[in-house]
């Protein structure tokens, strides 16, 4: 599905966007590479978030490899020496998966990862940031920091802790092994495991249903789970409950009762 648009210097865009009303696409495309993340495309998730986070026709995001080989295989380390070359590049490099994985999970509509192929290190950082995981058996996942020498984010980290516990998260990490997705699935790292064949069709329906529902309920159900694992002195309380007080005082609300009322679908407009 996915489209061949070129960048300037004639390669395949590494990160495409795709609306189809009410879903909208964010397709890895680096193939080549099993979508290896690279500088570009950590800038592009951020880029791609906020267009279709912008758009009233989207109501749900699904990210997605361009082809079933591959989620993300991890970061693009080929870049490593030529884009870490001096202090301002490293901290440029270092705080693109932050700035990613932060529009993922402040992204005010859901966002669906749609996990094939492989899922390994900062694959599984931004299947993290996503609200919905749902993988293809025959899946591999890990995190092989381990055995590169590198640290693993403290943000990825309290991910894994918060998504599959501290146990499975120390596992995980120090093992650097690689696990399939049947036990991805156990732990609760993969919200639902499907066969191969019928995962794109399995994932619209269900992106379907929930584009269905409000989207400002939507909204404030995802900020109020994001805000509730912080820290007590941490959350925005304030915030919640001007979202909770806008949905009660929405159309929305009004078309749902009264939908619920006369026994129909409700036709919500977000509003």
């Amino acid at each position: 599905m996915s489209e061949q648009v070129k960048t300037n210097a004639g390669e395949p865009e590494p990160l495409l966007v795709r609306r189809e009303p009410p879903l909208g696409w964010l397709i890895l495309n680096r193939p080549q590479v099993r979508n290896a993340l690279n500088l570009r495309t950590w800038q592009l998730i951020v880029k791609g978030i906020a267009e279709l986070g912008g758009d009233p026709d989207v109501r749900v995001i699904i990210m997605r490899g361009a082809t079933p080989e591959a989620f993300i295989s991890g970061a693009d380390i080929s870049e490593f020496p030529s884009l870490r070359a001096n202090a301002e590049q490293a901290r440029i490099y270092r705080e693109a998966p932050g700035n990613a994985t932060s529009a993922l999970t402040n992204c005010p509509k859901p966002v669906i990862a749609m996990i094939a192929g492989i899922c390994i290190g900062g694959g599984l950082q931004v299947a993290l940031a996503c609200d919905i995981r749902i993988g293809a058996r025959g899946t591999r996942l890990g995190v092989p920091a381990a055995r590169l020498g590198l640290a693993y984010p403290l943000e990825g980290a309290m991910s894994l802790v918060q998504v599959c516990g501290a146990a499975n998260a120390r596992d995980i990490l120090m093992s650097a092994r690689i696990f399939d997705a049947e036990e991805a699935y156990a732990m609760g790292l993969l919200n639902k495991l499907v066969e191969p064949a019928e995962l794109e069709d399995y994932v619209r329906q269900y992106a379907a249903r929930m584009a269905s529902n409000a989207p400002l309920t939507m909204a404030a159900a995802k900020a109020a789970i994001r805000e509730g694992l912080k820290d007590g002195a941490e959350r925005d309380l304030k915030a919640i409950a001007e979202m909770i007080t806008r949905c009660f005082d929405s159309d929305d609300y009004r078309e749902g009762v009264c939908a619920f009322l006369e026994k129909r679908p409700p036709r919500f407009a977000g509003r």
